[in-house]
């Protein structure tokens, strides 16, 4: 994988230190995208595709750790590295914890922040473009690329938002997807009225997969849903 083809969300608030890891990873040939809080971080990461995340753990607004939360509810496999000023052991534990892939402390040398990069993504890389390719549900055949869901000889041409709620419930195979994680992801806001349509394009998704019963999208009650096949 060619480094041009890393795109890398870095969430820090540090001004000086955002724009210089942002200027010197985009220098190394990274497609850097740098925001300087982490409700901006994780309003990015809804609107696009990243391969890896770098975040630091203390910031106004909402914190590294919520942050991961949050962008780890829309993507379980996303790698995360994060960045902190601070050495204690129940900061790096609780980061594990939450799934980080590695952790520095600030300050630390910029070719070391390049080489856990790649070493992360050696470890954890999931392409993200594979996951434009055909994904095999069941019997049915998901194109996200396409928005098509094909069984046998017939073809559904799914709507954006099915397609990309579809997407949502693939990328967390077996895992609940959390419903305020869906909403936020597809429809941009956790309100009543997109709740009640989130509904109706999950009655709608259930619909199109019933061809094949293995294939079901459950409820789990005061969380979200499940895609088992």
């Amino acid at each position: 994988m060619k480094k041009e083809e890393i795109k890398v969300l870095l969430i820090e608030d540090d001004s000086n230190l955002g724009a210089i890891t942002a200027d010197y990873l985009s220098a190394k040939g990274f497609n850097c995208v740098w925001e300087n809080n982490g409700e901006a971080g994780y309003q990015a990461f809804v609107k696009d595709q990243y391969d890896i995340v770098i975040l630091d753990v203390m910031m106004p607004i909402k914190d590294g750790f919520s942050t991961a939360q949050d962008i780890r509810g829309i993507d379980k496999n996303i790698p995360i590295i994060f960045l902190t000023a601070k050495s204690m052991k129940e900061d790096t534990l609780k980061g594990f914890e939450i799934g980080a892939d590695d952790y520095i402390t600030k300050p630390f040398n910029m070719e070391e922040l390049i080489a856990r990069i790649n070493a992360v993504l050696k470890r954890s890389y999931t392409k993200k473009d594979n996951f434009y390719d055909d994904v095999n549900i069941g019997k049915f055949v998901f194109n996200p690329k396409m928005q098509t869901l094909k069984i046998d000889d017939n073809s559904i041409r799914l709507t954006t938002k099915e397609s990309d709620l579809l997407k949502l419930l693939c990328k967390n195979h077996d895992e609940i997807l959390e419903r305020n994680h869906a909403l936020k992801a597809v429809w941009g806001d956790d309100n009543y009225f997109n709740g009640r349509s989130m509904d109706v394009y999950i009655a709608k998704l259930r619909k199109y997969l019933k061809s094949d019963p293995s294939v079901k999208i459950i409820n789990v009650h005061g969380r979200g849903f499940k895609l088992l096949t």
